[in-house]
């Protein structure tokens, strides 16, 4: 549920912090207040952008619960806000951008953390919604609203996330009043979320991944204007290339013909090349020979 482009319970995490005006000075909990006591009709904006994720929304209005334009009261402030946690629980999350790559030194490196509860998954940080991340932050919320004290830990924090992504998690975790903690990288130790250190190097983790991109991508068109390949070795040879024009002249799949082709050298010797490989090899002699390709790539 939305009001006015914002979610509604956007006023919780507002809420999560003393107001920073000394005009309002509205304490957690309760909501800010105008010079003539009443309550505001929309969170002083020094306030609302201590939130990340609302750094650059125009306004977060008072809900209609607080009752914008009464006479200002303080509210009780959120269960166990300021109390001393009782016990502490490490809660574990590992990640893996892909199926096919392990998670198990994430998770023997949290076991030996600690860690009493792991949630992993394998997902690429790209994606809207990470179920497990969601689930871990979610429980660490009911424990530390129970009175224990609550850490999220993670191997290292590309696990969790970069730059901007990274600070607006950090920031959910402290309205819930839950600890943060990366057992390597570069920033390896517990930290305090809301903290001028950690946020300046959570945004250049973030920084630091757009810097790699884009030198991988200059190296990349600077190789292939010196006429090299990009990717690993090659695995095609003439013989194959004659076998392979021999084999679309049928009127063979790429697929079909790739199950015929054997590599002769290299690491994937013995193997099949892959569909892609046979349309690279046929498709890079048709240019050179300005032939037009006929192979029925649609099965690939």
């Amino acid at each position: 549920m939305k009001q006015s482009g914002v979610v509604s319970e956007d006023f919780k995490r507002v809420e999560a912090h003393n107001c920073p005006m000394s005009t309002c000075d509205a304490p957690v909990g309760s909501p800010c207040r105008t010079t003539k006591g009443k309550v505001a009709i929309q969170y002083h904006t020094a306030r609302f952008r201590l939130v990340p994720q609302l750094a650059k929304v125009l306004n977060v209005p008072t809900p209609a619960v607080r009752k914008p334009g009464s006479v200002w009261a303080e509210l009780p402030r959120p269960v166990n806000a300021g109390a001393e946690p009782v016990g502490h629980v490490r809660l574990g999350y590992a990640r893996a951008s892909t199926a096919r790559q392990s998670l198990d030194s994430q998770l023997d490196s949290l076991a030996q953390a600690g860690v009493t509860r792991i949630f992993s998954e394998k997902i690429s940080t790209r994606a809207t919604k990470r179920p497990e991340l969601e689930n871990a932050v979610k429980l660490a919320g009911e424990l530390r609203a129970s009175g224990v004290r609550v850490t999220l830990v993670a191997h290292e924090h590309k696990r969790l996330g970069r730059g901007i992504e990274l600070a607006t998690l950090a920031e959910d975790l402290k309205a819930r009043g839950v600890g943060l903690e990366f057992l390597a990288g570069e920033l390896k130790g517990s930290h305090d979320p809301s903290g001028i250190v950690f946020t300046v190097l959570a945004a250049l983790s973030g920084m630091e991944r757009e810097y790699i991109r884009d030198r991988t991508l200059e190296g990349h068109e600077s190789a292939r204007k010196r006429g090299k390949t990009i990717g690993g070795a090659g695995v095609t040879d003439d013989s194959m290339l004659s076998m392979g024009l021999h084999l679309r002249d049928q009127e063979m799949s790429l697929r079909d013909i790739a199950a015929r082709l054997v590599i002769t050298k290299g690491a994937k010797k013995g193997q099949h090349p892959s569909p892609a490989t046979v349309l690279r090899m046929l498709r890079e002699h048709d240019e050179q020979t300005a032939v037009i390709p006929t192979p029925k790539a649609e099965s690939l």
